[in-house]
């Protein structure tokens, strides 16, 4: 069979599989072996998730001894996809000792990234080599999980603040009704103030959105 025919895969786990064996010779020119991994498409163990696209886990951490990668379901492009396989493999390779420290940062300039060790994402050569590997990898067998825009209505927000010491506090909406709290410090009751926050213009929402799309990870 041609190398050029593209592969079939009917689920995520096959297709990413099938990517680390195609990113090993990118690895193995730069000096360093992939090590044993299992890789699956979810959500990373992050307090942002919004915006955290993989995450590698420490073989200690895993029943298996392997280093568990997770691409985000955010992800739908192959290129994508593999960019940000390839940043976590860096830390497959350090067994996540360094997180994004001067280890994991030789490993992934070595390997073709660039760009702040967090959001390392990979440079134009490699992502040439990475658009063929995905060619020939065939279709991504996912379509990206869009998560919900943040609720509109939070348009002001209610605090409450002293006005003798500054001390200032958020009021919940249910409990903003009931009046300001009593400032801790002075012993007087509070003001309650209210904050504006500003609605994005259709510019810094794409410039907002823009940014999200940079590769931001995070390693336990």
């Amino acid at each position: 069979m041609s190398s050029n025919i593209a592969q079939s895969h009917t689920t995520r786990e096959s297709w990413l599989q099938a990517a680390v064996h195609s990113l090993e010779p990118t690895f193995s020119k730069a000096g360093f072996a992939i090590p044993p991994v299992k890789i699956s498409c979810g959500w990373p163990a992050s307090s942002a998730p919004r915006t955290t696209l993989g995450q590698c886990w420490p073989r200690e951490r895993s029943g298996d001894l392997v280093n568990e990668i997770f691409v985000s379901p955010k992800l739908e492009d192959p290129v994508e996809v593999l960019d940000t396989l390839v940043h976590e493999l860096c830390h497959a390779i350090d067994d996540c000792h360094s997180g994004h420290g001067e280890d994991f940062k030789e490993i992934a300039q070595c390997v073709g990234l660039e760009g702040p060790a967090r959001s390392a994402h990979a440079t134009e050569e490699l992502k040439v080599r990475l658009m063929m590997i995905a060619e020939r990898l065939g279709q991504y067998p996912h379509k990206a999980i869009v998560f919900p825009p943040p609720r509109a209505n939070n348009t002001q927000r209610a605090k409450a603040k002293c006005g003798q010491c500054g001390y200032e506090v958020n009021l919940l909406k249910k409990w903003a009704t009931m009046g300001a709290p009593i400032c801790p410090k002075d012993n007087v009751r509070m003001e309650e103030v209210v904050t504006d926050l500003l609605q994005e213009t259709p510019e810094e929402e794409q410039e907002r959105k823009d940014k999200e799309k940079e590769i931001k990870r995070a390693v336990s």
